[in-house]
């Protein structure tokens, strides 16, 4: 269902033409309240009780688990501050030994390159750069590379670059065969594409949260399959540990965690500010249904890759491109400057890879956008 334009919860003034999502997801009106509110409890400390602490993180992992859908529960989200961070926990727990490979796709976001470059070094295994398919399709190449030598492929549900999709539950089941783990980065598509976790049967999963899931920056969540909940943490703070909620005891320093993935928060996960926010915009997409999310922005794709087709650019064809995300290809580099350029006429774009228009719109967008960034382009290109 495509659902009527939801511009009016956002503090998004009528002259503003943004599809920029991928780059940073706009707060909700609501939303803002929720964080300044759990901000404006730091003023008065005296009415923040120690079982404030423990609801304000339990709000967040279940409405995490409600936006993955089963078989997530509470118990297997963590609270993190960006993907790095969970990228980091996976690396940290998922076995990797001398020979082994990596599997990561060629120009993906260095929160994945970088994480298990460093963890490859560590073990003497291969980091595995899988090069850009001419067809755009990434899954055969990812197929084609599984074999006995691989331990972790570390991917996204689409490339960040323009979107370009992969068959993770064909993937998973490969992965499978082989003994393989699966680690995912979704920050750009978790809450604007729906998600099977059943089929995808993730070893560890995160998610940012100030892109798709519409939420304030340095907050995020991580799914933690059980089989891996007693893992190791990166941190060892007070919070994650059993009995914590008696603030009295803290000096016993038990052995023994907190159940679930409780143990992969970062320090400090009761941010009163962040959570609360993160909640609202949850609950939100929750609300709209992230299928209805999909089919708005997937409608309003369309109609940019139709116009961008005409205007001489080309897209991947919609079997392999993120219904939400679009990435339209110049022929030749683009001007320079060209998201400067029309973010001076005020429309936001992301210009990725040198010679990529990446276009993002969401539920805030309608057709009166596309034609002011058609309008932009033509300007722009012509005096280009």
């Amino acid at each position: 269902m495509i659902l009527p334009s939801q511009r009016a919860l956002f503090d998004m003034p009528d002259e503003i033409c943004y599809l920029n999502c991928a780059y940073m997801g706009p707060l909700m009106r609501h939303v803002t309240a929720a964080g300044q509110a759990g901000l404006a409890r730091k003023a008065r400390p005296w009415e923040v009780t120690p079982a404030d602490f423990f609801a304000t993180t339990n709000a967040g992992r279940r409405a995490f688990a409600a936006l993955l859908g089963p078989p997530a529960t509470e118990d297997d989200v963590a609270i993190v501050s960006s993907a790095s961070y969970g990228m980091a926990t996976a690396a940290r727990n998922l076995p990797l030994a001398s020979g082994q490979r990596v599997l990561v796709l060629e120009g993906e976001f260095p929160s994945t390159i970088l994480t298990w470059r460093e963890r490859a070094r560590e073990a003497g295994a291969e980091l595995v750069r899988l090069p850009r398919p001419d067809d755009g399709d990434w899954t055969r190449v990812v197929l084609e590379a599984i074999d006995a030598r691989t331990a972790v492929a570390a991917l996204p549900a689409l490339h960040w670059l323009d979107g370009g999709t992969l068959d993770l539950a064909a993937i998973r089941g490969r992965l499978r065969e082989v003994g393989a783990a699966l680690a995912l980065d979704v920050t750009q598509s978790l809450g604007a594409q729906p998600i099977d976790l059943a089929a995808l049967d993730p070893d560890f999963l995160v998610a940012a949260a100030y892109k798709w899931l519409l939420g304030p920056y340095s907050i995020g969540f991580l799914y933690v399959a059980p089989r891996w909940h007693e893992g190791r943490p990166l941190e060892h703070s007070w919070y994650a540990r059993e009995g914590s909620e008696n603030f009295g005891g803290l000096i016993d320093y038990p052995e023994r965690f907190q159940p679930g993935a409780r143990r992969f928060d970062m320090g400090e996960p009761s941010n009163f500010a962040l959570l609360p926010a993160a909640v609202a915009a949850i609950d939100q997409i929750l609300a709209w249904g992230v299928a209805n999310i999909a089919d708005t922005a997937g409608a309003l794709a369309d109609e940019i890759v139709r116009r961008g087709e005409a205007l001489g650019f080309s897209a991947a064809p919609p079997s392999r491109r993120a219904r939400h995300y679009v990435g339209l290809r110049a022929a030749r580099p683009l001007p320079d400057r060209l998201s400067e350029r029309l973010a001076a006429d005020q429309i936001y774009v992301s210009v990725r890879g040198g010679q990529t228009l990446r276009v993002t719109p969401h539920v805030y967008n309608t057709s009166d956008d596309v034609d002011r960034l058609f309008e932009g382009l033509q300007r722009v290109m012509g005096g280009g």
